[in-house]
Formats: structure tokens, sequence, C-alpha cells
């Protein structure tokens, strides 16, 4: 594969416009947590929808006062993204992952999180964390197979919203 990552400095600054694609929603990640371990299972959903998060408007100046961005690049065009922010405690907070969908289950993302755990690793981090929401199946495998560990569960992220029968599962991945 001729994708190569690169950490986002000024001269790429507009590669953090990169759009969001749709992704599949067709199951759930169930998480328990027995008072010491974290498990999961999967609900498959009878109907496959589309959904697409909104585009972000990052800037270069705010997204490196904040943390950091790694890009994947193929040639010269920008086809993946990792934007990193600090955090206050041991793990650094990958804040957004996006794959343009003509990229996605080809190790690009794997590659973006190798980079960022190592950067992340670098500036004193243990590790770092994300969320994914229990209906974005793909993600939440995704993360597991990449190394993370479920770390978390919040329930309540929703409440009163639009969202409501959605929860936030936490995701942790320490950097070797």
């Amino acid at each position: 594969m001729g994708i190569e990552i690169h950490t986002i400095d000024q001269s790429r600054g507009d590669d953090l416009k990169l759009k969001n694609q749709p992704f599949s929603v067709f199951g759930r990640m169930i998480v328990k947590f027995d008072g010491e371990h974290w498990s999961h299972s999967v609900e498959h959903f009878n109907k496959r929808t589309e959904m697409c998060f909104p585009d972000e408007d990052y800037s270069y100046d705010e997204t490196v006062r904040l943390g950091f961005a790694v890009g994947a690049y193929d040639g010269d065009e920008c086809v993946a993204l990792a934007i990193m922010r600090d955090a206050m405690l041991k793990y650094m907070y990958l804040y957004d992952l996006k794959v343009n969908a003509a990229y996605r289950r080809q190790g690009v993302g794997k590659r973006l999180i190798e980079k960022a755990a190592e950067l992340a690793k670098a500036r004193g981090y243990r590790g770092i964390y994300t969320v994914g929401q229990d209906n974005n199946l793909a993600a939440c495998g995704f993360y597991l197979k990449s190394g993370f560990v479920i770390g978390g569960l919040d329930t309540l992220v929703y409440r009163g919203s639009r969202q409501e029968n959605k929860r936030d599962i936490y995701f942790y991945l320490d950097a070797q």
C-alpha cells in the first residue's frame, strides 16, 4: 500500500478540512461491567441504515494548541485523519478519526492510531483513549481489533436528546 502517515504541520493545515463520509449502522455493542471486568456482546439490527457525522471546521492553530493531528496520504491526497487532544490524566484523547470510505478495511485507521499513540507517548502520555457510540458497531469493533480495551460506559450522555437510546463506550489503548 502506498499510504504514508504524516503529522499535520502548517503546510498540510488545509487537510484538516477532510469531509466526513457515510458509514453503515448495522448493530449495537452491548457493554457490561461485573465490578472488575468489562465484557461485551453484539446485537445486529434487522435493518441496515447509513449515517454521516456533520463536517467539522478544524483550524490548524486550534488543533496544535489543543493537541495535534495525523493524516494518511495517498500521494498528495489526505484520505484519513486522526485529531488528538491533550487530556488531564495519562491518556491523550483521540477526538476524531475519519477514513475515506474507499480506504476503510485496509489498515489505514490502524496505522493512524499507531502513529498517534507513538506521538502521545512522546508527550508523556501512557496511551490514548476515545469514545464510540454503541450503535457504531463498525467503529467499536475497529477499536477492539486495534488493541483498545473497554474502560467505561456513559449511559446518560444523550438523555433528553433525539439520540436518547444511544450510549458512549470508552476505549483505552496503552502505547507500546
